[in-house]
């Protein structure tokens, strides 16, 4: 496995995490301020956003000179 999809698995598994995270923060608002973590889900959804963004932009701008 080259660098680069390595790059993408990585991303693949921060952009799931991230996710979880909101979710969590969403839907158990109520474990979220036990944990003190209510106030990071704004910052959660929007990570979650630009990490998206970012994937499609690397794929888009890299995967032509990715070499297997």
């Amino acid at each position: 496995m080259s660098l680069k999809y390595f790059h993408l698995v990585f991303l693949g598994f921060a952009i799931l995490c991230d996710a979880g995270f909101w979710l969590w923060l969403h839907f158990m608002p109520e474990d979220a301020a036990r944990a003190g973590a209510i106030g990071l889900k704004n910052y959660a959804g929007i990570l979650c956003l630009v990490l998206l963004a970012y994937g499609v932009w690397y794929l888009v701008k890299k995967m032509r000179t990715i070499i297997v």
